[in-house]
């Protein structure tokens, strides 16, 4: 058997064939700069690329200080350096001594120019975009179904919420028949009623996230019902689909965090509320009951239940009284009736004494002149018809009736003459 190398042996092997092949060692390539990044040790790391292949490459500080013009993505530049191995990974790509500009890239110039007409049509005014529900319930995502990108928007949402409803639309995101799958992706979900649709994919080149500048894309997001979040790439990637959507997220995974609501924040929000609003009820109900207490009092002493109440007691007192006062009265009334009565009884007997004597002295004086004792004498005693004494033969006419009282009788008689007596 022959020799067995190790990895660092063959990459430091075809290292020595890039560094000795004259035509490598000093190349001159244009293409179109994407993926630009400045280190900060200076160094400057790039892709170049056409529209067919792509070539990793990097510019020293030494090298980089002496430009002059900055980098940017979409630039259309030549660059003048070797090409050889980076032994470490066995990546080949191009040292850059030198840059210059030769104009915009192909494809930037594209985007630019269809960036500006949907810009013109109104496709990104803001009256056209749609709010995002805060409480997001079933969210729709069209991305990859394999990467870093669907994985961080599930994990993040799944975690900012374990009970949302997540639909994936598993869509080709890069190469041929992308902008086709994308499209597909988000009318399908619009008809599944989501509440949000989330579409990107992570970074990359301006190639790789060509997709999302096609208008066809751009117009699915425009025409779609539901609310649509567009995070494509890094930070820094902007695309057509990101201008058009509802709401443009930096990374994938920031548009899992603006679309998902934190469930367990959200949860404490609603326990804050509801133990301030218990709080704030007992506070208002203790406030009502003393405003009540007050009232109460207030009306007690003004109530004509508790006055009628008060006029009873007074009149009870006032019967209390007045029973009193009476037996009192009636008590001294009796004993100074019982007195009288003592004080009367010895005073009328004496005089009752003086009545029968007096009584006796008069019947005896009218005993002496009754004509009843007079007639028992041989007297007579005479009265008219009406039963009036006769005193005087005027008091009779001839032929009068009269009525003489005897002893023993009456005599009825009538007169046939009167004679007067001359007492001369």
């Amino acid at each position: 058997m022959g020799k067995v190398f190790s990895v660092a042996q063959v990459n430091a092997y075809v290292r020595g064939l890039f560094d000795d092949d004259l035509i490598l060692s000093e190349i001159r390539i244009k293409g179109e700069l994407s993926n630009v990044k400045y280190h900060s040790s200076g160094h400057i790391y790039f892709t170049l690329k056409d529209s067919k292949a792509a070539i990793s490459g990097m510019m020293f500080e030494r090298d980089a200080l002496a430009l002059d013009f900055t980098l940017k993505e979409g630039q259309l530049v030549v660059i003048t350096g070797r090409v050889s191995v980076y032994e470490r990974d066995g990546r080949y790509q191009i040292y850059a001594r030198r840059i210059t500009r030769e104009g915009a890239g192909l494809l930037y110039e594209k985007y630019e120019k269809l960036k500006k007409e949907l810009s013109e049509m109104g496709m990104f005014d803001e009256m056209y975009k749609k709010p995002i529900p805060p409480f997001v319930q079933k969210l729709g995502i069209v991305t990859a179904p394999t990467g870093a990108a669907v994985r961080d928007i599930i994990n993040i949402s799944k975690r900012r919420n374990p009970y949302i409803d997540i639909l994936l639309y598993p869509a080709k995101v890069q190469g041929e028949g992308a902008a086709e799958s994308i499209v597909r992706g988000i009318e399908t979900l619009d008809e599944r009623n989501c509440d949000v649709i989330i579409i990107g994919r992570g970074g990359g080149s301006i190639e790789d996230l060509w997709a999302f500048n096609e208008e066809t894309v751009a117009r699915a997001v425009f025409n779609a019902e539901t609310p649509i979040i567009s995070g494509t790439g890094h930070e820094t990637d902007t695309t057509i689909a990101d201008w058009v959507a509802d709401l443009r997220a930096p990374t994938p995974s920031a548009a899992a965090e603006l679309a998902v609501f934190d469930y367990r924040s959200f949860e404490k929000l609603i326990n804050d509320y509801a133990d301030n609003l218990t709080e704030r009820l007992e506070q208002r109900i203790s406030g009502y009951k003393s405003f009540l207490r007050e009232m109460e009092q207030r009306l007690n002493r003004f109530s004509p239940v508790n006055a009628i109440g008060l006029q009873k007691e007074r009149l009870k007192n006032f019967d209390s009284r007045l029973n009193n006062a009476m037996t009192r009265k009636l008590e001294n009334d009796l004993q100074r009736i019982a007195d009288i009565e003592d004080l009367l009884g010895s005073s009328i007997e004496l005089k009752l004494n003086g009545y029968k004597q007096r009584l006796g002295n008069i019947s005896a004086r009218l005993e002496g002149v009754s004509p009843a004792k007079t007639l028992s004498r041989g007297y007579s005693f005479v009265e008219n018809a009406k039963g009036r004494p006769l005193k005087s033969v005027s008091d009779v006419r001839k032929g009068s009736h009269i009525q003489i009282y005897l002893r023993d009788g009456k005599v009825y008689a009538d007169v046939s003459k009167t004679e007067k007596r001359d007492d001369n």
